[in-house]
């Protein structure tokens, strides 16, 4: 039988680079006489920054350091032994980049059988082990607390996490099997599934504490030093700690029932992971940890073996990664500072702009439109926004009072840009207007001012194209809720300039949003695609498609919402607009919907009434439909709608739109709230071979979002 030393020994070789963490031992007296204490700390040697990860030579290192630790106890040398990270960092879980280097099977189980072989070590020591959660912790890094008798955790602590789910694996190295033991499957299911789905939502101390998963919070000034003194409480027998009595009946089956019913309602049974997490979390019922144990170990290793973890991955360096070094961007030394911000219009979209420059730059903001009450309108918004931050603690008063002061309105552009450094337009989405609007401000700001334009499918070059600097003017397309929405595309126009750029990027990244660069094309990135995607489904409606079926065609991707509710979301009307301009630029493949046009011209909100709760086709829309009578498939709907996109992917890649494909899934993910499990959208187009059939090519190499040959 293969030993663990020699399972993490061939896995370390399949895995040169890993950073690697090592788990340093040292002895030290607790407090009030309680004895002598074995104490392992995880560090790589590196800053808060680079936090530590288990990778198979880590994993190797800790089983080595329970090796001595084991050895003290079996002595009687010491009493307990405890486990910490290095400052800010408990650890993050195991390293990705080696999961990515896995070719086969048998490897991938290798790797969840050694955690397993070494974690569960922690729980069987002959003396009593502590978890000291002192900073960030996360997959692996929280499991291996698990496996410990008693748990402390820091208040200060800003992430805490099972985001297994979230990328495309299980919590494979205890995560599904002890939670649920500990505390209760409701919670677990709450962690495992409902976080991870919900855009990997981080837990913090306080709540890690209230869960249940930690048996005592301390601040984070003098963590270990009182999670010590409660440690020799423990010992002495002065503090009993105390766990809920699991309900091991029906409560537990409805808790799995729940989990399933949410991640239905997620990704609608379109990435396996939640569903294998659930699977394990089920059988933990009877309390068998080994047989729970082997279940993630299978279970992880079949994930790892297959496209969802890899495109996972993959969209997870996007945006950790590309989206933190744009393609393209102009060297950072040529942006300008930026000092004051004019924002032109004072309806929701700029003054919610209004508010976020503020909130992040912390520079003056301005605002101006064509009427004072308007004017009132966007400051008092802001205003209004800022006054529940207070109120939620988000900021103390002292910085309240100094953000309002910051934002003014005049009616006036020449006494509010005079001084400006950087203005940005947030009108009616017509040329002519934001033609007039960048006229007017170029009489009247400084010659370094940049002019940014938040358009969504206008062309930035014609807006500039009269003004005497049109080498000044850049695309910052925001999405909405801009608070929500990371993405940001910002558009180079035939003219603009590196510096007008590199300033925007340096903006965009204060802004702490994902820039990506694009060319001045019809649309852009995000409403180009998903225009055409719409465009598509709105075809097979018109053509005679029931709505219903058209709707469900596209529940396999996993989107965050169907198609009709994105565009009750967005707006028919602006749906509608932004059809129409593309319809102008590409008439053979961007149709305008009769149908959809009608909607607009009824005044109604979307195609949808939620009398019952749940969207029912309003009959006052049924009534205005027009139909064919060619009715499709979900299937085939789902090709057509899939080789449209794929169709219109390619085009763009030619025409340069974005650097790679890459950005393409940069601009969904973070702009539209696209699948991770996807990897956005080109790794599932390859996967499910629409784009050899469509473009006679894949958009990615093998390897790079799916298993390597």
């Amino acid at each position: 039988m293969t030993t663990t030393t020699e399972l993490l020994k061939g896995a370390a070789e399949l895995f040169p680079d890993e950073v690697v963490t090592q788990a340093h031992v040292r002895h030290l007296d607790l407090p009030a006489g309680a004895g002598r204490f074995a104490l392992i700390t995880l560090d790589n040697g590196l800053d808060h920054t680079k936090p530590t990860t288990f990778g198979p030579q880590s994993l190797a290192n800790l089983d080595a350091a329970i090796d001595q630790v084991a050895q003290e106890a079996a002595e009687g040398t010491i009493v307990a032994a405890g486990i910490t990270g290095k400052p800010f960092i408990f650890a993050v879980g195991a390293d990705l980049k080696g999961v990515e280097l896995l070719k086969r099977h048998e490897d991938a189980l290798a790797i969840g059988k050694g955690g397993h072989d070494v974690f569960k070590r922690l729980a069987g020591l002959g003396v009593p082990t502590f978890a000291y959660y002192n900073g960030a912790a996360m997959g692996g890094g929280v499991e291996v607390g698990l496996h410990c008798t008693y748990r402390t955790v820091s208040q200060a602590i800003p992430a805490f996490s099972l985001p297994e789910v979230f990328l495309g694996l299980v919590p494979g190295w205890g995560g599904c099997t002890i939670l649920p033991n500990l505390i209760g499957p409701e919670k677990a299911v709450s962690v495992v599934i409902e976080n991870s789905l919900n855009q990997n939502r981080q837990l913090k101390g306080k709540q890690v504490f209230e869960l249940g998963i930690a048996d005592a919070i301390f601040e984070g000034a003098d963590f270990l030093e009182q999670s010590l003194v409660w440690t020799a409480a423990v010992l002495k027998g002065e503090i009993a700690v105390e766990r809920p009595e699991i309900d091991r009946g029906e409560s537990w089956d409805q808790a799995v029932a729940k989990g399933r019913f949410v991640a239905d309602s997620k990704v609608h049974g379109a990435a396996p992971a939640a569903y294998r997490a659930l699977d394990i979390i089920e059988a933990a019922k009877d309390g068998d940890l080994q047989k729970g144990f082997d279940a993630e170990d299978r279970a992880l290793a079949d994930l790892i073996m297959g496209g969802e973890l890899r495109s996972g991955i993959y969209a997870f360096n996007l945006v950790q990664k590309r989206g933190k070094r744009p393609a393209g961007a102009p060297d950072k030394s040529l942006a300008r500072p930026v000092t004051k911000v004019g924002v032109v219009g004072a309806g929701l979209m700029a003054s919610q702009l209004a508010l976020l420059f503020l909130r992040r730059l912390e520079v003056p903001v301005v605002l101006t439109d064509i009427d004072q009450e308007r004017v009132d309108k966007g400051v008092g918004y802001v205003h209004a926004e800022i006054e529940k931050l207070l109120a939620k603690g988000r900021v103390n008063q002292d910085k309240a009072n100094r953000l309002k002061a910051l934002v003014t309105g005049v009616l006036d552009k020449a006494e509010g840009f005079a001084d400006a450094d950087f203005v940005i337009e947030a009108v009616f989405e017509e040329m002519s207007v934001k033609q007039k609007v960048f006229a007017e401000v170029e009489a009247v700001a400084p010659a370094h001012a940049i002019f940014a334009t938040n358009t969504s499918s206008l062309s930035v070059s014609e807006m500039a194209s009269k003004l005497k600097h049109p080498e000044r003017v850049v695309g910052f397309h925001f999405f909405n809720p801009v608070a929500v929405l990371p993405l940001l595309e910002i558009v180079r126009g035939e003219q603009t300039d590196d510096a007008s750029l590199a300033t925007a990027f340096g903006v965009a990244k204060k802004l702490k949003k994902t820039a990506v660069l694009t060319k001045d094309a019809p649309a852009f990135v995000v409403n180009r695609i998903l225009t055409r995607f719409m465009g598509e489904i709105q075809n097979v409606i018109d053509e005679g498609t029931p709505v219903a079926t058209a709707e469900k065609a596209i529940e396999p991707l996993g989107l965050p919402m169907s198609p009709l509710v994105l565009l009750e979301l967005v707006g028919p009307a602006i749906g509608l607009h932004v059809s129409e301009t593309l319809n102008r630029s590409f008439p053979d493949r961007f149709t305008v919907s009769p149908n959809l046009k009608a909607v607009v011209e009824a005044g109604k909100r979307g195609f949808y009434v939620y009398d019952s709760g749940k969207p029912e086709l309003d009959p006052e829309v049924a009534a205005l439909l027009k139909q064919g009578d060619s009715v499709l498939t979900e299937e085939q709907v789902r090709a057509r709608v899939l080789d449209a996109v794929a169709q219109e992917i390619g085009l763009m890649l030619e025409e340069g739109v974005v650097a790679e494909a890459q950005d393409i899934d940069l601009c969904l993910i973070t702009g539209a709230g696209w699948p991770f499990h996807l990897g956005g959208i080109t790794p599932y187009l390859d996967r499910e071979g629409v784009s050899e059939r469509v473009n006679g090519k894949r958009f990615l190499a093998p390897g790079v979002a799916s298993v390597p040959a």
